[in-house]
């Protein structure tokens, strides 16, 4: 587990540097927010190799890609500057019983157990025609990381989600950078033929229910003009 989240990591660090690179005409749009995405593909590697081996991406980090079907890993990954603070974003992210309000296809989401650091919370997650609950265990570095790791899961080997918050603007700490990791896997090939579902209704959709939720709670977010976006990236 520790290798996926470093790898992780490693992703969220590659997205910071292709801000520098900007591609115009992909159309990409976030509502009032600049971002950089990314879809790594499962790797081309035999099966007995590291699910979490790197495969260099195609052409430029700016293209989304389908994930291939199959029963492999598959992973995310998406850089944003928003106009809220790393608090405020972090507390959106933090409350995980708001979840079944907003975020993509979850019916229910409730705490099981809460101590200093770590949650476990039971979720529910339905696209058709499967209906997943699962505990997922939550550890949490408080305005700065959220990482979910989802345990005791029917369809899904391997489920975990990485957030992290950073400054935005210089000199705008109403700003902040977002950056989102996730990587999935389903247990079986009859499971696997949801993964373009899941990918595209959950997973792409997600930083915006977020950023829309931060919106519905805190109001509008401070104007993030494309152009600083870009001039904060280079300084990255």
């Amino acid at each position: 587990m520790a290798g996926s989240s470093s790898r992780g990591a490693a992703l969220l660090r590659a997205l910071r540097g292709a801000g520098s690179r900007p591609r115009r005409g992909d159309g990409t749009r976030h509502l009032s927010s600049c971002g950089i995405l990314a879809t790594l593909q499962p790797p081309k590697r035999p099966p007995a190799a590291p699910a979490w081996g790197l495969q260099p991406p195609a052409r430029t980090f700016l293209n989304l890609a389908a994930p291939r079907l199959g029963g492999k890993r598959m992973e995310y990954g998406e850089a944003r500057v928003l106009g809220y603070s790393m608090e405020q974003m972090y507390n959106v992210v933090a409350n995980v019983e708001s979840y079944q309000h907003f975020v993509p296809w979850c019916k229910s989401s409730k705490i099981l157990s809460c101590r200093k650091g770590l949650t476990r919370a039971e979720l529910e997650v339905g696209f058709a025609p499967l209906v997943e609950r699962y505990v997922s265990e939550i550890s949490l570095t408080p305005q700065h990381q959220i990482r979910a790791v989802c345990n005791d899961s029917r369809i899904f080997s391997h489920l975990e989600t990485l957030w992290r918050f950073s400054p935005g603007l210089p000199g705008q700490p109403d700003t902040c950078t977002l950056d989102f990791y996730v990587s999935f896997e389903f247990k079986s090939i009859l499971h696997s033929h949801l993964a373009n579902l899941f990918f595209d209704e959950v997973v792409k959709q997600m930083v915006t229910a977020f950023e829309r939720w931060a919106e519905k709670t805190y109001g509008p977010q401070t104007d993030v003009h494309p152009q600083k976006c870009l001039q904060a990236a280079r300084c990255m």
